[in-house]
């Protein structure tokens, strides 16, 4: 078993007491309740004036004693996400908006990412949060509901990521931070600004051993950003990025046995084919916006290639001992992605209307081409290493997407309502032929609208209705493999979905800021798993379902030292009529009134903040979910629900040039075992992926100002 190592914490002790004997008694700064968005009206307007679910999360709140590793630890406080911590770096998060994205095997799909408005999703859906740089976060934005259809297919909801400017004197810093199960991280950055023109860089590197056997891994993150003038009318921001993964180790799931017989172990596939993924990504963005009097040009553009391999575990012989025909096509697989895109979008205000109309139209474009390998991982009898070539192929997702909106402020009333025209074209070029050629193509497109309405009872309390339909193609990824053919799966079809929403926004006082809201979703041919095994899965469509909700956001600043964050999440994500999962064996009649699995019923999280000094910050943070069903028939063993407290402070000092912080974190205060995430309907039972139990981080900083 691995142990924690306390003894590593004697070095940052000074570093704690310095920061308790020499720092500033000035006041804390107060909670921020009405922060600005752009995500949704596409222009800067204060979240509680916007007829629609919105929220954003700060700098402050995604750094204040947290790790800067995951998304996870800022998105857990926004109702309607549901964001689980694999802890399995191969296969990144799993985010659900609204039940949205909950039986995704890998990364995200269902929900748009964005960063500084260049996706982070690819065409056809598929997404990966670890390429969002926290510690350049300026702030964290998420979208829910009907207003999201306006970002394209696949948008569930709309998570866009916004790095800060450089600004103020150059300033240079580094940060090293130590954990439970040989964590480290190690952080050099770098911003300010030099005759007009702002810069950002940033350097990390995090190794882990992983809470579970086999799932060591190391990310190296790189970020630069240039922002400045052309002109008095103008602004431009050029953004790098990259992440490299080599080798990270992928504990695959775990049968329910051998999860309660010792969380940390994995199966014995993945030791003998030495499971694991090794991903290197760059990409360079473009932002350029410009002022003709009272209307704006808002332009970007990027491109960027990703490189992935990873090794499965489908075995190479078949019960019967017969060679696997799946292993030859797909044990090891391999691609090059090359992406790029853009976007044109015009704000243009109408003076001689009346009250405050801004038309906005906009044409966003987007293309990946993967050139795509699939090898045995069998070779001369030795397992995990790549053989055979089986699959050629280049595939290709293209989408352009032409979309009008209106926002429309009048009186007490606010109108937004918007049309979407996307169209997404997938295509597979076959380059190996020895099977028979598995070439074509399949479009999708739709047109998608939305519209918002939302009326002032007074200035301190709002209403507002808004209605969408949107439409989820199927992934590349989903498409891949079919269980009745050797080639992609072209049959799959779009689910369609009818999203309503209602919700109150209400300030008390100064202090406090509460949002409510209730939704319904219909979906026709939701897609879903049909089976899963050895780390593929096949996909269908599975009629309808339906998802009722309700979501409670509130922040509050109890005083002037306190204050207190809650997010509250019921959700009723149920099939709506039957259908067939599976074949031959693993047949299964799912029934109309099961339940969605990956979509917990009860999300709430809660945190007390005291910040009694503006050198010193503590909370405590809670998590309560409900059980988790893992697959269709709802059958099989559900994952728990369970409840889990952390705590974290945070102390810093200034002396003359230098800012100097410390942070200390405890997380699972109670040591409880649960499961912290599920791989819906994995075909070997192996749905579960134990969380860790308790865990301690520390770490330290410095900053210096010139």
């Amino acid at each position: 078993m691995k142990k924690a190592a306390p003894a590593r914490l004697v070095p940052l002790l000074p570093g704690l007491l310095l920061g308790l004997s020499g720092a500033s008694l000035a006041a804390p700064a107060p909670l921020e309740l009405d922060p600005s968005v752009v995500t949704g009206s596409r222009s800067a307007t204060q979240s509680f004036d916007l007829p629609y679910s919105v929220d954003s999360v700060s700098q402050q709140q995604i750094s204040d004693g947290q790790l800067g590793i995951n998304a996870s630890e800022a998105l857990s406080r926004v109702p309607g996400l549901v964001v689980q911590n694999r802890q399995n770096y191969a296969q990144d998060l799993q985010i659900s908006s609204r039940g949205f994205g909950a039986r995704s095997a890998f990364g995200v799909r269902g929900i748009k990412l964005l960063a500084d408005g260049i996706p982070a999703s690819t065409p056809d859906g598929q997404g990966q949060a670890a390429t969002f740089n926290l510690d350049t976060a300026e702030r964290i934005e998420v979208l829910r509901g009907p207003a999201a259809t306006l970002y394209g297919s696949n948008a569930g909801g709309v998570i866009q990521m916004f790095s800060r400017d450089g600004e103020g004197p150059p300033r240079i810093g580094a940060e090293t931070l130590i954990g439970s199960d040989g964590l480290s991280k190690n952080h050099l950055s770098a911003e300010g600004a030099v005759d007009g023109a702002g810069f950002v860089l940033d350097a990390s590197r995090m190794d882990t051993d992983g809470y579970r056997d086999h799932s060591a891994a190391r990310r190296d993150q790189t970020f630069a950003k240039v922002n400045f003038k052309p002109d008095d009318d103008s602004k431009m921001a050029l953004i790098f990025s990259s992440l490299e993964q080599n080798g990270t180790q992928d504990p695959l799931g775990q049968t329910w046995a051998a999860y309660k017989a010792d969380p940390r172990s994995v199966t014995a596939n993945a030791l003998s084919y030495n499971t694991r993924k090794s991903i290197d990504h760059q990409q360079l963005g473009m932002n350029y916006e410009r002022y003709f009097g009272d209307a704006t040009l808002q332009v970007n553009a990027y491109t960027g290639r990703r490189s992935v391999i990873q090794y499965l575990s489908i075995p190479d012989k078949l019960g019967n001992g017969n060679p696997n025909p799946a292993n030859a096509r797909g044990g090891v697989v391999a691609f090059d992605r090359k992406f790029y895109g853009g976007s044109v979008h015009w704000l243009q205000p109408i003076t001689s209307a009346p009250g405050d109309l801004t038309l906005i139209t906009g044409l966003d474009y987007d293309r990946s081409q993967d050139d795509r390998q699939g090898y045995s991982n069998t070779l001369n009898g030795e397992h995990g290493v790549k053989g055979a070539l089986g699959r050629d192929e280049i595939d290709t997702a293209t989408s352009l997407d032409p979309f009008a909106q209106a926002n429309w402020l009048i009186g007490d009333w606010t109108l937004q309502a918007g049309l979407r025209h996307s169209t997404m074209k997938m295509e597979v070029d076959d380059h190996f032929l020895s099977d028979g050629n598995d070439s074509g193509s399949k479009t999708y497109q739709k047109n998608t609208p939305s519209a918002s309405v939302m009326y002032a009872f007074t200035p301190n309390l709002h209403g507002y209705v808004s209605a969408g339909k949107g439409f989820e193609t199927p992934t590349q990824a989903e498409s891949a493999y079919s269980s009745t053919t050797s080639g992609f799966n072209f049959a799959l079809k779009p689910s369609i979905s009818k999203q309503y929403e209602v919700g109150l926004k209400a300030r008390i006082g100064q202090d406090t800021r509460i949002n409510a809201a209730l939704f319904q979703i219909t979906t026709d041919d939701e897609l879903v798993v049909q089976q899963s095994s050895g780390g593929r899965t096949t996909y269908q469509n599975a009629g309808r379902t339906l998802r009722r909700g309700f979501e409670l956001g509130i922040e509050s600043q109890l005083s002037e030292q306190w204050s207190t964050n809650l997010a509250y999440t019921r959700l009723q994500a149920t099939y709506d009529s039957d259908f067939t999962s599976g074949s031959g064996a693993t047949q299964k009649h799912i029934d109309k009134g099961n339940y969605l699995p990956g979509v917990p019923q009860t999300t709430l999280f809660a945190e007390l903040n005291w910040k009694p000094r503006d050198w010193v910050s503590t909370a405590l943070e809670g998590l309560y979910r409900s059980k988790v069903y893992v697959e269709d028939s709802n059958q099989d063993k559900a994952a728990p629900g369970y409840s889990v407290f952390n705590w974290r402070t945070r102390f810093e000092q200034k002396v003359e040039h230098w800012t100097f912080h410390q942070t200390l974190r405890l997380d699972n205060l109670l040591d409880r075992q649960y499961v912290g995430s599920v791989i819906v309907g994995d075909g070997n039972g192996r749905y579960y992926e134990a969380a860790p139990g308790r865990s301690w981080y520390a770490g330290a900083g410095a900053e210096y100002r010139f």
